[in-house]
């Protein structure tokens, strides 16, 4: 890049780990979120990104004040991790170029870091696949990173805050287990993928692929766990006197000595058909012998009334 040719973009460039400073690559049409940092005393200032014309001059592109463009350049500022995010969409090769992050204080200004952003038509240097990432608390997530130059150094950073960074194979963020591994994709070349194991709910922050000087962040999002259980509660009811306890559905057991009627009404059980028949044939055998005297003996005729339950029985008889 010409710029970095000056004596002054050669030490920015020695610093830029201290400082913030790093490069992003970004597709022609695409689109990318930076990152940058400031101090606990700056939380209530207003933030705002600028471009660099040349080192006296920088223009402000947007602001976390009002009012907020509407253009193709959004800022949000989250005081909780210091950090205030730019998203930048259809980015084309005239918006390449040195950006600063800057906050102002008292109608001066403190850079708290600077990035050069390059627009190529072709693949970035550096990217992934989504720069916004969710996870479940006790899960896992994981992001690839693809890149170019397989000479650099690689490292995955938490940039919320305070700066952690992990390099090699493996190694811990805020208790949560980080592996790197690097290996070779058919169609996307070299990639870094970055698996965080054991998520917690602090594990919410944005963090940074980087492979030399480009960095990429990514924000990483820990959702609690919500798992719906569906359960099928039985009850067991204990067996009455009125219900079997082999059949849910079997007839109540008689306890007096009614019976039903066809129409569902209660009857007399002494005035059942087999009751009469028990009744009538001692009758039918008292008429028998009666008639038997009245032959012997031809007294005038009469008549037997025997009433049972209501029931009147008559006969008579007739001596011939």
């Amino acid at each position: 890049y010409p710029e970095m040719a000056s004596p002054l973009s050669l030490l920015l460039l020695v610093f830029s780990r201290l400082s913030g400073a790093y490069r992003a690559s970004v597709k022609t049409g695409g689109s990318t979120t930076i990152t940058c940092q400031y101090i606990q005393e700056y939380k209530t200032h207003v933030k705002y990104l600028c471009k660099r014309g040349s080192f006296k001059s920088c223009s402000s592109v947007e602001r976390t004040d009002p009012p907020k463009s509407t253009g193709k350049i959004s800022i949000s500022d989250d005081i909780n991790q210091r950090t205030f995010t730019v998203t930048m969409t259809d980015l084309e090769p005239e918006d390449s170029g040195y950006y600063w992050c800057a906050v102002e204080i008292n109608g001066a200004n403190d850079w708290t870091g600077w990035f050069y952003l390059s627009v190529t038509p072709g693949t970035p240097e550096l990217y992934v696949d989504q720069q916004e990432v969710t996870g479940v608390e006790g899960g896992s997530v994981i992001v690839n990173c693809y890149y170019r130059n397989t000479g650099n150094r690689k490292w995955w950073c938490r940039i919320g805050g305070s700066v952690y960074c992990v390099e090699g194979n493996a190694g811990t963020i805020d208790g949560t287990s980080v592996t790197l591994q690097q290996t070779t994709d058919a169609t996307k070349g070299n990639v870094l993928t970055v698996t965080l194991n054991g998520l917690k709910m602090e594990n919410t922050d944005w963090y940074r692929c980087e492979v030399g000087d480009l960095m990429m962040p990514v924000h990483i999002a820990v959702r609690q766990q919500t798992t719906t259980q569906t359960s099928t509660m039985t009850t067991t009811q204990a067996p009455t006197t009125e219900q079997s306890s082999f059949s849910p559905a079997a007839e109540p057991v008689q306890t007096d000595n009614t019976v039903q009627g066809p129409e569902g009404g209660v009857e007399d059980p002494h005035c059942s058909p087999l009751y009469l028949k028990v009744l009538l044939i001692p009758l039918g055998m008292l008429v028998v012998v009666i008639a038997g005297v009245l032959v012997t003996w031809k007294i005038r005729p009469f008549s037997i009334v025997h009433q049972r339950h209501g029931i009147v029985f008559k006969v008579y008889f007739t001596p011939q």
